[in-house]
């Protein structure tokens, strides 16, 4: 039987990795003209000044929750969330014409909601059932929709226009958002943030080491990282 599949390390092993790939890109190249995907750069470049405003707060939260949550709580937040996010995958893999991911998508979800205790346990990938994601935006490639220019949006972040579109309808079902009790709603917003927040601080480390400019730094990873997922 597989070792169960740990979403947490996943994700820091595939941000490390799109990060390093993105230094041997930019590196040496970070001042150079402007690129093409980026003709709002004035505007993106205020923006990401926002939002490391705001990371000013949310980072240390972030930190203290790394540092003090036992790795098997972190684990279960991971796949709580990952869960969540698993239906939705489901879905976008139906709409894309991926019937057989599509299909294991749903199982993953099913299995782990049920056996799995709510998600906190990913027992669908001890069965051999492989997590995928797969949102609204990529699915809005599959159809031939063009990415469009590159914003960085205030929260959000990082987003082609295609993928701001695609977060829109993402946000719109995302499943936290239907639980009516505001505090629990609320709660479980802040939590799955810092979580997620917490995830990004291996990358950060390498690109604060590697990054002459920061934002183009984020920008052409991103960019690579989309085009990667959509297969373009």
């Amino acid at each position: 039987m597989k070792k169960g599949f740990n979403v947490k390390a996943h994700w820091e092993k595939h941000l490390r990795s799109t990060a390093l790939v993105a230094a041997l890109l930019c590196g040496g190249g970070a001042f150079a003209a402007e690129s093409p995907n980026d003709p709002y750069e004035g505007f993106n470049r205020a923006m990401f000044k926002v939002n490391e405003t705001v990371d000013i707060v949310l980072k240390p939260v972030a930190q203290g929750y790394d540092k003090a949550a036992p790795l098997p709580v972190k684990a279960g937040v991971g796949n709580f969330f990952g869960n969540l996010s698993d239906f939705w995958t489901s879905i976008n893999s139906f709409l894309q014409g991926k019937g057989g991911d599509g299909l294991s998508d749903a199982g993953r979800f099913l299995i782990n909601t049920t056996i799995g205790i709510g998600g906190v346990f990913d027992v669908a990938s001890e069965m051999g059932l492989d997590k995928r994601s797969e949102d609204f935006g990529q699915t809005l490639a599959v159809w031939g929709v063009g990415e469009g220019p590159y914003f960085y949006w205030p929260i959000i972040g990082p987003r082609t226009t295609r993928d701001t579109f695609g977060w829109g309808v993402d946000w719109a079902v995302d499943p936290v958002r239907q639980v009516d009790d505001v505090a629990l709603r609320n709660s479980l917003a802040g939590i799955r943030l810092i979580d997620l927040r917490a995830s990004l601080l291996p990358a950060e480390k390498v690109v604060d080491q590697a990054a002459f400019d920061k934002y183009t730094y984020i920008r052409d990873a991103y960019l690579q990282k989309r085009r990667r997922d959509v297969g373009q």
